[in-house]
C-alpha cells in the first residue's frame, strides 16, 4: 500500500497543474466573453454545453467515477459562466434591502458601474458571495452614533468572506409619510432598529409608537398607513412617491455609516503608501489571566496602532467573547508576520478579516 504522504504530494503536484490549467482556460473564457459582448450573444449556450459534457465524459475509461466527472465539468461551465457574466454586465453587487436603502446607496457610490442585487437581510447578502452567486457585498459595520453592528460583525468572525474595502457614508435621515398627511397626524414611527436609534431623541420628544422593520426603504416601500411615517433617506421618498416632513432628525449633527465590501479573495495593496494601510482582525483568547492584555500589548510592541477595539459575544458560548481590531499598518510587512506568531500563543482563534487602504 502507498505511504498517505507520497498520495498527497502526488495530488499537489496535480492541483498545481490543475491550477495552471484553470488561469489558462479562465483567460480564454475572458476573450469569448468580450466576444460575446461585442457582438450581443447570451452567456448560455445549452448545446454548447451539451457538447462539452458528451465528449469530455467520454475520455474518462473508468466508469465507477465517470458520474463525478460529469458534475466536475458542470461546475467548471457554471464558474465560466459567472465569470462571463461578470464581464457583459458588470460585477454583481449585493446588499441588504431594496432601492433606496442606505446600503444601496453606498454600494452605488462604491461599485458605480457594478450590477446591484437586492437582498432581504445583511445574511443572505454575505452568503450570496460565499456561494459565488454574487461577487461582492456591501455591508454596514459601525456608525458614529449608534456604534458597531453586530449581526456583521458575527459574519465577520464565523463567514469565509475578506473585507477589501471601507468606505464613510453621512447619513441624512428624514421623517416621510404618504402625500397629503401632515405631521400632526403621525403617531406611529416605522423604520430599521438602527436609524431609530440615530432618531431616539426625536422620536422622545414627539411621543411616538415604533415599529421595527427589516430596513428604512422597505419601511417607506411598504407603508400603507396615514397614521404613521418611516425614517428613511430623501432619495426613498424619491422613487416610493412619498413626501418628507422633517429632515435632519438625526440625534447627532454628525451621523456617519463605515460601509464595507466583502469579497472571496484578501487583497494586499503592493503598491499602496504604506501609511494608507489598514487591516481588520478577530480573536478569542485562551481562557487564562491577562490573556486579552498580553494580545494588545503584543500588537502594540510591533508597532501597530489600533484604531478600533471592541468585543461581540460568541453565539451558543454563554460568557464568552470575541474581539474585533481594525488596525493601522501593513499586513505583509515582517512586523506583521511576527506579531501573528506571537499573538497565536495567547489566542485560540485568529483570524484575518480583511485589509483596506484608508
Amino acid at each position: 500500500m502507498a505511504d498517505i504522504y507520497d498520495l498527497r504530494k502526488k495530488i499537489n503536484e496535480i492541483d498545481k497543474e490543475m491550477a495552471k490549467l484553470f488561469d489558462t482556460r479562465m483567460d480564454i473564457i475572458k476573450q469569448v466573453a468580450e466576444y460575446k459582448k461585442a457582438n450581443s450573444m447570451p452567456i448560455s449556450d445549452s448545446s454548447r454545453e451539451d457538447e462539452i459534457i458528451s465528449n469530455n465524459s467520454s475520455l474518462i475509461s473508468n466508469d465507477e467515477i465517470k458520474s463525478y466527472y460529469v458534475n466536475f465539468i458542470k461546475e467548471t461551465m457554471n464558474i465560466s459562466k459567472r465569470y462571463q457574466e461578470k464581464i457583459v454586465a458588470g460585477e454583481k453587487i449585493a446588499y441588504s434591502g431594496v432601492e433606496g436603502a442606505y446600503a444601496y446607496l453606498a454600494a452605488k457610490k462604491m461599485f458605480p458601474n457594478g450590477n446591484l442585487i437586492s437582498n432581504t437581510s445583511f445574511k443572505k447578502a454575505y452568503q450570496s458571495v460565499e456561494n459565488g452567486i454574487n461577487d461582492k457585498a456591501v455591508l454596514p459595520i459601525e456608525n458614529s452614533f449608534a456604534g458597531d453592528i453586530g449581526e456583521v460583525m458575527d459574519l465577520m468572525f464565523f463567514g469565509s468572506l475578506y473585507l477589501n474595502e471601507v468606505k464613510d457614508y453621512e447619513i441624512e435621515h428624514c421623517l416621510l409619510a404618504k402625500p397629503g398627511v401632515k405631521f400632526e397626524n403621525i403617531k406611529k414611527i416605522i423604520s430599521h432598529p438602527q436609524a431609530i436609534m440615530q432618531c431616539s431623541d426625536f422620536i422622545d420628544e414627539n411621543n411616538f409608537d415604533i415599529t421595527e422593520e427589516v430596513n428604512t426603504a422597505v419601511a417607506a416601500k411598504k407603508l400603507d398607513d396615514e397614521n404613521s411615517a418611516v425614517i428613511a433617506s430623501r432619495e426613498a421618498a424619491n422613487i416610493f412617491g412619498l413626501n418628507i416632513l422633517k429632515e435632519k432628525i438625526n440625534n447627532a449633527d454628525t451621523n456617519t455609516t463605515r460601509f464595507a465590501s466583502f469579497s472571496r479573495v484578501l487583497s494586499h495593496f503592493e503598491n499602496e503608501d504604506v501609511s494608507k494601510k489598514n487591516f481588520i482582525i478577530v480573536f478569542t483568547v485562551k481562557n487564562e489571566a491577562g490573556a486579552l492584555a498580553k494580545c494588545l500589548d503584543i500588537i502594540g510592541a510591533h508597532n501597530f496602532n489600533m484604531r478600533n477595539l471592541c468585543s461581540r459575544p460568541v453565539k451558543n458560548l454563554i460568557w464568552r467573547y470575541f474581539f474585533y481590531c481594525d488596525i493601522e499598518g501593513d499586513i505583509d510587512s515582517q512586523d506583521a508576520k511576527d506579531m501573528f506568531v506571537a499573538l497565536k500563543v495567547f489566542c485560540d482563534r485568529l483570524k484575518v478579516v480583511g485589509t483596506y487602504i484608508s
